[in-house]
């Protein structure tokens, strides 16, 4: 199978997005191309044993310096503490404002290390190596970095496009199948809210992806972030259509402030989010009960919960007014005009909201 090669035309700078079967293909063909002379690459305890070795390899083949900083695992570490271990790497091993920063892992590394790069010495460059699905087909593509605060997720952070993103379909063979479904979770969202005729794609090839069938996730991979590369070329900063993106995400947010960073997964959170999206937009008049149950059966079928946990509806409407998409103090949301196609929509009451989540 050939190599797929992507561009992101972000107004700040393009950069490409390498989709291999293999990584190390990728990394020994381009990586010298897009890294500095010294390169500090960081990852956590559960990818350093898997895929160290490789881009360490790639790296000193490319004839790049490189060290390494190794995280502790999971979305309950994406916080400042974690956050001042990169930086502390990158000090006590003389980093420059030139030296490449490497981030080799799922979101969470994706997220802290463009976040360390953004702000060390006022802009390193960085590149991204995401080894999750929901990494490669999401959070690796755009340059949206960040931290989580316990009142909010991903809160504290900055726009910061990366020099080159490296995709190897054989990273997702060691992923556990929670892990997988997660990153679903962001494939089915992106045909939801933009693509009728990929949720067509999704429901006729779900047995082939879930099986991981190399042709099916280079095709899901590449739709993906090909979508998000055209969204972010519109609007790299979300003052926009970016913000479709974030379908699910207001109630999923709340989801996992609530339940705690890493109880639920981002892409479990997002999937239950995605159903009480098409509640509401169902309240609004847009979509069909058939429609929202069409959702629901491809969520499911993708192993991921289509039911939200319940707490108190004041604690719904606390984390949710903590939103990034909040303006004015005014909450709003993103539903769909119809299947495939979304946009976002105020003046959404708390008498709407609460016959949509589920509460005490």
């Amino acid at each position: 199978m050939s190599p797929l090669t992507l561009t992101v035309d972000a107004p700040s700078h393009s950069y490409p997005i390498f989709i291999d079967t293999h990584l190390q293909a990728a990394l020994a063909r381009e990586l010298a191309q897009y890294c500095s002379r010294k390169a500090a690459i960081v990852t956590n305890t559960t990818i350093a044993p898997l895929y160290l070795e490789q881009v360490q390899a790639a790296c000193k083949t490319a004839g790049i310096d490189s060290f390494t900083i190794i995280l502790p695992d999971g979305e309950a570490h994406k916080n400042w503490e974690t956050l001042n271990l990169i930086f502390d790497g990158l000090l006590q091993n003389h980093a420059e404002r030139s030296t490449t920063l490497i981030a080799l892992g799922g979101g969470v590394i994706g997220d802290m290390v463009g976040f360390a790069a953004a702000t060390y010495q006022r802009g390193a460059p960085f590149i991204q190596i995401p080894t999750t699905l929901l990494s490669q087909v999401d959070s690796s593509v755009g340059g949206k970095t960040a931290i989580n605060h316990p009142l909010g997720k991903n809160m504290i952070g900055a726009f910061y496009q990366p020099q080159a993103v490296f995709i190897g379909l054989d990273s997702l063979k060691t992923l556990p199948e929670r892990e997988f479904a997660a990153g679903m979770a962001e494939v089915i969202k992106y045909a939801l809210l933009g693509d009728v005729e990929f949720l067509s794609y999704l429901e006729n090839h779900m047995d082939a992806i879930q099986a991981q069938d190399a042709q099916a996730l280079r095709h899901i991979i590449g739709h993906c972030c090909q979508m998000k590369a055209d969204i972010v070329a519109e609007d790299e900063k979300e003052h926009g259509r970016r913000a479709l993106l974030n379908l699910g995400h207001t109630f999923g947010h709340a989801i996992e402030t609530e339940m705690g960073y890493g109880v639920w997964l981002h892409g479990e959170a997002v999937a239950a989010g995605m159903v009480l999206a098409c509640r509401l937009s169902e309240q609004l008049g847009n979509i069909s009960t058939a429609d929202s149950q069409r959702a629901i059966d491809l969520i499911a079928r993708a192993q991921l919960p289509v039911d939200a946990p319940t707490f108190a509806f004041a604690t719904w409407l606390e984390h949710m007014q903590h939103d990034k998409k909040v303006v004015n103090g005014e909450m709003r949301f993103v539903a769909l005009q119809q299947l495939g196609a979304a946009y976002m929509v105020k003046g959404i009451t708390a008498a709407d909201l609460r016959t949509v989540v589920p509460h005490a």
